[in-house]
């Protein structure tokens, strides 16, 4: 496999101001400005795994997929050629502003631009969250995951499997089609859900703490609006996690918990129990889908679903019971 993880994810924003705001108040991440203006977040040793850009369009972003090595990086590169994908070999100075040493980019599909890069360069200072919280778990696992509305989910699924060399994980049918890739251990590093449009829908980050989880959800029911999806834990990673609404309109995934595969032996299955066990109640869905989507997380608790009891152990998952 070329790829390793998700590396960063490059978002428009019309201002800076209230990104660093909710950065440093609610999410915990480390803010700097480089040299054009771009809002850098930083959530571990990497220069930055969140760019705010206010130079692109509103709407635009950018994804940085992170290449094993050199090899790993020209191998994809004569994949994509193989492929009669169009990609471009970016200079320096753009690598440069994207925190690492070689620099590609394409589209997918659906037109997302995607990078793909390898040589991040790490940051001389530690990483300071902040405000208190115990850490990202990220390292090998990468940023966390990415998930995309799609109009059509099959050329997409063809694209980043046959093409790029993701594995699929799992995948839900009803009441919507959701596909969940996966390129190492993290369950899903990439989801797309066939919503009829394209878009960004979320991005998660993983913390070390539920506690961390909990004490964000009080911090952001102080601010009117800022839930866009309430606590509750995924039927398929098992998070536990709420999202929230940012200034860019896609929404933050701030969670623990998440399940481990092994992508050697991991064998994909269809899900039934729909995308939650408990909680994550959208209030913008219309009534009939709220409705459908209760009905579903009581079916799953009338059925005995639950995920599997663990623990952390600094980076690492300890199952310990079902």
């Amino acid at each position: 496999m070329n790829l390793k993880s998700l590396g960063y994810v490059g978002v428009a924003a019309p201002s800076l101001e209230e990104w660093t705001s909710l950065s440093t108040r609610l999410l915990g991440m480390q803010p700097h400005r480089d040299s054009s203006g771009t809002l850098q977040l930083r959530l571990d040793d990497y220069q930055q795994r969140l760019a705010i850009d206010t130079r692109l369009a509103p709407g635009d972003h950018y994804y940085g997929w992170e290449a094993g090595d050199a090899g790993a990086f020209e191998a994809l590169a004569i994949r994509l050629d193989q492929a009669g994908v169009p990609f471009r070999v970016e200079p320096a100075q753009l690598a440069q502003q994207r925190g690492v040493q070689s620099l590609l980019s394409f589209r997918d599909p659906a037109g997302n631009r995607v990078e793909v890069f390898h040589g991040p360069i790490k940051s001389e200072i530690p990483f300071t969250p902040s405000r208190a919280l115990s850490g990202f778990r990220t390292g090998g696992l990468g940023l966390g995951h990415a998930v995309f509305n799609v109009a059509q989910v099959e050329p997409m699924l063809r694209f980043y499997i046959d093409v790029l060399g993701f594995g699929l994980s799992d995948y839900m049918l009803k009441p919507f089609k959701a596909y969940f890739l996966h390129l190492n251990s993290r369950h899903h590093s990439l989801a797309l859900i066939e919503t009829g449009s394209n878009g960004l829908h979320h991005v998660m980050v993983e913390l070390l703490s539920l506690d961390d989880v909990g004490q964000a959800y009080d911090i952001a029911q102080l601010e009117e609006e800022r839930i866009g999806v309430t606590l509750g834990r995924h039927s398929n990673d098992f998070m536990t996690s709420f999202y929230s609404r940012t200034p860019s309109n896609f929404m933050i995934e701030y969670g623990w918990g998440g399940r481990d595969i092994d992508p050697a032996t991991w064998k994909a299955e269809e899900f039934f129990h729909g995308a939650s066990l408990w909680g994550h109640e959208r209030y913008w869905l219309p009534p009939e889908k709220r409705k459908h989507a209760l009905d579903m997380r009581l079916k799953a608790a009338a059925d005995g679903f639950r995920a599997p009891v663990h623990v952390f152990e600094g980076n690492y998952k300890v199952v310990t019971a079902c």
